[in-house]
């Protein structure tokens, strides 16, 4: 960047009679200027008439990096008019500039240093600008690198992006588990300052460069550790203004915008992260259909298969319906495409919780209904998706109703099956696996093998044997819970009554104790009063007992007979 120099506005200067004029035919128009002004401002235009000055200009400068507007500018700064820069002129005018030679060292205040400073001042500073700047280069994209003006923008944008990574929009929300939580805990918050004063923080999207100014921007930003899910979330923003927004790709789409649509998918595909739930998996199947119908090179679709496959489990049965390609398509959809994404699902799966497996189980089972009814579907074709059905369940106790109901359909509309082929079809299926219903089902249709009929009813004998016994117990072993519980209350009942006479028969015993207390302090006074009257009477020898009066008399022995 050019050093800050004071800028003094170039004044009109009247030409002398010695000056001619000269017609420039560039970019589509006629620019009638003055040579020897043209001269003092440009060095290039100086040494081309001091070679040869008779010499048409025209051809000499027709690869001038300009356009009709800068062109303008470039002719009133030399005619000694202001002119007015701005975001979407100045980097034009820069290399204008640069080209013609109208440095410092050719005339002070010149054109070259005027842009510089307008850029380093308007253009860094700004994230609308910035952006707005870049695209205004598109025309002008080389000279602009060579200038460092796109380096500058560049670093501008990855430092604001650094600051605040919302500037690439909010991260997509897939799914939170209990092991993101302490990501989401440490994720960026802007700080209340920036939410109070910056209202109209962002106007200006990444997404709408240019494939060739984007890519190198993005590429950028991953080796300075910007925040994947930010920039995930601006390449999916990215492909909905570019690719996802145009009509559907078809076979009299044009080559060129084919050719245009095919370079963003394959770019796009190598910027986007390998770890597993940072892209939806709806997106990935939606760059994949673009990819196959714009038959884009292995890489680029085995990479999206690849990431696919490891967050299988996450997608839905629209989402692996993709339609096949091809003059030789057979099938309506691509299941060869979707046997790989399930090839590289298993390979990647290493969690100990087999939900994810019947998660993907179910949907194959889903998907084999969908594509069943399609009347050129190849019976390898469902058998080996079956066979990757039922080899994810195995050891499990999923119920096999959905792949039952797959191979109803698929027997219905491909009614000319022999019957080995009918039975070879009906060798993935589990009858022991099968629901009540479905079993009743089975038992009724006229489309099953013989030998699936009589399996089926053979487990529906055996589970009906195992039921009875049961049912029969069942009865019986109600009733006697319902005598023990009936032998509970009862027993709870005779507690209660036995605690109530106990209690009774304490308070009966508290006042017969009260009664004996009381009679017995009663007894202990009269006893005290006769012995008193005795002790006194005895004293005086008036003793008046039965002892007392008879201890003089000697009984007489009586002898028995």
């Amino acid at each position: 960047m050019a050093a800050r120099k004071g800028i003094e506005c170039p004044t009109w200067r009247p030409r002398s009679k010695l000056t001619s004029e000269v017609q420039l035919h560039l970019c589509g128009s006629v620019f009638t200027l003055d040579k020897e002004l043209l001269a003092l401002k440009s060095a290039k235009i100086a040494k081309l008439l001091q070679r040869s000055p008779h010499e048409d200009l025209s051809l000499q400068l027709r690869d001038i990096p300009a356009d009709q507007e800068s062109m303008e500018l470039v002719g009133r700064f030399c005619h000694g008019f202001e002119i007015n820069l701005s975001t979407e002129n100045v980097v034009r005018v820069a290399c204008v500039a640069q080209y013609l030679g109208m440095t410092e060292s050719h005339c002070p205040n010149n054109l070259i240093n005027m842009a510089l400073l307008f850029f380093e001042d308007h253009i860094i500073p700004s994230w609308n600008n910035s952006i707005k700047a870049l695209k205004s280069a598109e025309n002008v994209l080389q000279q602009a690198v060579q200038l460092g003006l796109v380096d500058y923008c560049v670093e501008s944008i990855i430092s604001m992006v650094l600051d605040d990574p919302r500037l690439l929009g909010e991260p997509i929300k897939i799914s939170i588990s209990d092991d993101d939580s302490d990501e989401n805990e440490n994720a960026y918050r802007p700080n209340a300052r920036r939410k109070l004063f910056d209202i109209n923080w962002k106007s200006e999207d990444l997404s709408t460069l240019s494939l060739r100014l984007y890519v190198p921007i993005i590429q950028a930003m991953v080796q300075r550790n910007v925040p994947q899910e930010y920039v995930v979330a601006n390449l999916c923003q990215y492909a909905k203004t570019w690719i996802f927004s145009n009509d559907k790709v078809g076979d009299h789409t044009p080559n060129f915008k084919r050719n245009s649509q095919r370079e963003m998918v394959e770019a796009l595909v190598k910027l986007l992260p390998n770890q597993r739930g940072l892209v939806p998996c709806k997106f990935l199947f939606e760059m994949l259909r673009f990819a196959v119908a714009l038959d884009a090179n292995a890489e680029c679709k085995n990479g999206l298969e690849t990431r696919i496959g490891k967050q299988l489990d996450q997608a839905s049965v629209n989402d692996l319906l993709i339609p096949s390609q091809g003059y030789a398509k057979d099938e309506k959809y691509d299941t060869e495409c979707v046997r790989r994404i399930l090839k590289n699902f298993y390979c990647n799966y290493t969690g100990p919780d087999p939900c994810g497996l019947n998660s993907v189980a179910e949907l194959i089972d889903e998907f084999l209904a969908e594509i069943s009814a399609d009347i050129d579907l190849k019976i390898s074709t469902f058998i080996a998706l079956a066979d990757m059905s039922v080899a994810a369940s195995t050891g499990t106790q999923r119920s096999s109703d959905g792949l039952y109901r797959a191979i109803d359909i698929y027997l219905d509309k491909h009614r000319h099956l022999t019957e080995s082929e009918r039975d070879d079809l009906c060798r993935v299926l589990d009858c022991n696996k099968l629901s009540d219903e479905a079993c009743e089902h089975a038992a009724r249709n006229e489309r099953l093998p013989v030998r699936v009929v009589v399996q089926v009813l053979f487990i529906s004998q055996l589970k009906l044997r195992e039921a009875i016994p049961k049912e029969v117990q069942g009865p019986e072993n109600r009733l006697l819970k319902l005598e023990e519980e009936e032998g509970d209350r009862k027993s709870e009942e005779e507690v209660r009554a036995e605690i109530e006479k106990m209690g009774s028969k304490v308070s009966e015993l508290e006042r017969e104790c009260h009664v004996m207390r009381r009679e017995i302090e009663r007894g202990s006074v009269r006893r005290q009063k006769m012995s008193m009257w005795k002790e006194m009477k005895r004293k005086l020898g008036c003793t008046t007992s039965m002892h007392d009066c008879n201890c003089h008399v000697k009984k007489k022995k009586v002898h028995p007979r």
